[in-house]
């Protein structure tokens, strides 16, 4: 396994509706690095966020999607990439991650 750092860990944050129904329980979601583990999670976000104290961190992976196209040699068939998606909860005392605040 590759040596990841942490501010190699989270990619970008996901903005959805159901993600954003989330936040009022203090639950944030971000797109991260698919061989990050959990407590590599929970340090990114305690490191890039000052204040903020993580509870739990969930994480779902999902396999890359099956695509085809067609080529001047015939059809051609290859995947995406995977991606890792985490849901992390803080907890009650700590500060709101600020750039969810104005949205």
């Amino acid at each position: 396994m590759a040596d990841i750092k942490y501010y190699d860990v989270i990619l970008k944050p996901v903005i959805t509706e159901k993600s954003m129904s989330g936040m009022g329980e203090k639950k944030y979601t971000f797109l991260v690095h698919p061989d990050a583990n959990k407590v590599q999670i929970r340090e990114a976000i305690e490191k890039m966020f000052d204040g903020v104290k993580v509870k739990k961190v969930n994480t779902i992976n999902y396999d890359g999607k099956t695509k085809r196209r067609n080529t001047a040699g015939g059809q051609v068939t290859g995947k995406t990439a995977k991606t890792k998606k985490a849901i992390v909860q803080l907890t009650s005392d700590s500060k709101d991650i600020e750039i969810f605040a104005g949205l």
